[in-house]
């Protein structure tokens, strides 16, 4: 088939409806981490407010975060399952082995595998010390940026107005709380190290967002091979196609 008859068919043929479920499923999953990591920060705290009692609170961090890790799960099952691009199981859980914008695809790997740790531990907390669990628990915040920066990289969307905004409600929501617990500790050098890595990754965020997936040919830059004679990917809709 002539490349110009292939490049007609793949646009009649549309999006698939599984890479839209990657993209829903995705953004989910980030909404759910954030409200994880605010309530595991006040819960730090032992924050309790008449309207939220702190048996509620724990029990909505609990689900939260279950629902945190399925929708992650759902968003590993579909992005391999969908044949816009050709990402394997292996890939989507083993760090930068993707020929699909590698890296970026790695830092979703690391957050999964680091929110899988923090599951497998949790089921296991009775046999281990509250000290390896604690320790091990604290992988939440080191897996929150790192899964923001993957969708801001990887992702197809980064350019509408309503995901930045959504993506920024996040990082305020983390900052914020984590400022907040901060604010509550003793001054020192741990409570001023725990305020400038948070000031650092907000920074870092914001700048990353400008100056990568915004401008125009991100997609090359960030590792998106380009197709091949023999397989040209359904084309996604407008405003959210591969940039």
């Amino acid at each position: 088939m002539p490349a110009a008859n292939q490049l007609a068919a793949a646009a009649a043929t549309g999006p698939s409806p599984l890479w839209y479920a990657t993209r829903a499923t995705g953004v989910v999953a980030l909404i759910l981490l954030t409200v994880t990591v605010a309530l595991g920060v006040a819960g730090s705290a032992r924050y309790e407010a008449p309207s939220l009692p702190r048996l509620i609170r724990a029990g909505l961090h609990r689900n939260t975060s279950l629902l945190a890790v399925a929708f992650v799960t759902a968003h590993v099952v579909t992005t391999v399952l969908d044949s816009y691009t050709s990402i394997s199981l292996a890939s989507a859980i083993v760090p930068f082995t993707s020929s699909y914008r590698p890296f970026w695809l790695g830092l979703g790997a690391i957050a999964s595998d680091l929110l899988l740790a923090i599951i497998v531990t949790s089921l296991l907390r009775s046999r281990l010390s509250q000290r390896t669990w604690r320790s091990v628990h604290m992988l939440a915040y080191a897996s929150w940026p790192i899964a923001l920066w993957h969708g801001l990289g990887t992702g197809t969307d980064a350019r509408l107005p309503w995901l930045l905004a959504l993506e920024a409600v996040c990082l305020l929501t983390v900052a914020g709380a984590v400022c907040w617990r901060l604010s509550l500790a003793r001054p020192g050098a741990p409570r001023a190290l725990g305020l400038t890595v948070t000031a650092l990754v907000a920074i870092a965020s914001v700048t990353f967002a400008a100056v990568g997936p915004l401008q125009p040919g991100w997609s090359s830059r960030a590792g998106t091979p380009r197709p091949t004679a023999g397989h040209v990917p359904r084309r996604p809709a407008a405003g959210g196609a591969p940039r």
